[in-house]
């Protein structure tokens, strides 16, 4: 369940990208996927609990397969496709070797973990996929806005997934209690 969770998370946050317009919030443009980009570094920190460090980046080329794959079959350009996996690649790598390095409780490592990579996948989509240095969608005096807006809303979802887990852990405890 956990790695279906962590696939479907991807290719909804490029379906609904492919979509949806970017949502406006006030002066931050968030593309609608960002929401469930958010939520794949949490299944992919659930996804390696499971199955381990070494497995995990299994399952990340698949996930890259299926986010490539998809967005290219949505009608995306090639730079959009090439700047989506390249900040996949790069921000899950990264999600991935924090969370393994860190001995921190699990919540913890979901959070730090998560920041990061969400700060760079945003940094590195926005600015290799929508810039002027990319496709052009966006202005260079849009692109800080479009990167911290993504940055807010993966981190505000980070935050919720450590209220859930740290929820469960309590609950489990109760329950041996």
């Amino acid at each position: 369940m956990r790695i279906f969770c962590y696939l479907a998370s991807i290719v909804i946050a490029n379906v609904v990208t492919a979509r949806f317009a970017p949502l406006e919030m006030g002066m931050f443009i968030v593309p609608i996927g960002t929401f469930f980009v958010g939520a794949t570094f949490i299944f992919r920190d659930l996804v390696q609990n499971k199955y381990g460090h070494k497995k995990t980046y299994f399952f990340i080329f698949i996930a890259l397969f299926f986010s490539a794959a998809v967005s290219f079959s949505l009608g995306d350009t090639l730079m959009i496709v090439a700047a989506s996996a390249l900040s996949f690649i790069i921000s899950e790598t990264a999600d991935t070797e924090i969370y393994t390095r860190l001995k921190l409780p699990m919540a913890w490592r979901v959070l730090y973990s998560g920041i990061v990579g969400g700060l760079l996948d945003s940094t590195v989509f926005v600015i290799v996929g929508l810039s002027p240095l990319g496709a052009g969608f966006l202005p260079w005096a849009a692109v800080p806005a479009a990167i911290v807006g993504q940055v807010i809303v993966k981190t505000a979802l980070q935050l919720v997934g450590v209220w859930v887990i740290i929820q469960g852990q309590a609950l489990r405890e109760k329950r041996l209690a």
